[in-house]
């Protein structure tokens, strides 16, 4: 009788293929228009801050410009980013977000 192998068919897990794909900064940038405690309330409710840290985030932008929000795979840091820009122009303020691969 011969002896067969049963190999298990490897099937690709959604974090262990995220882990190999390049990561991009999300970055808020400041501007004259949005109030910061609403720039606060987007951080907590699109990228899931603590209260302390959007505020760290939030005021370190209006500081410096801009600010790093998270760090993400390239397909969610564009989502998070899409999620965000349309919050703010429904909500009529031009808040913006923008990424670039991180170093």
């Amino acid at each position: 009788m011969k002896s067969t192998e049963v190999v298990p068919e490897r099937t690709a897990n959604t974090a262990e293929a995220s882990a190999f794909e390049p990561l991009y900064l999300v970055l808020v940038h400041d501007d004259d228009e949005t109030p910061y405690d609403y720039v606060v309330l987007m951080l907590r409710r699109v990228f899931m801050l603590s209260e302390e840290l959007a505020d760290h985030v939030a005021f370190t932008a209006h500081n410096d410009g801009q600010a790093v929000v998270v760090i993400r795979p390239r397909d969610e840091a564009l989502r998070l980013i899409a999620i965000a820009h349309n919050r703010a122009r429904a909500d009529g303020f031009p808040l913006n977000f923008t990424m670039q691969p991180e170093a």
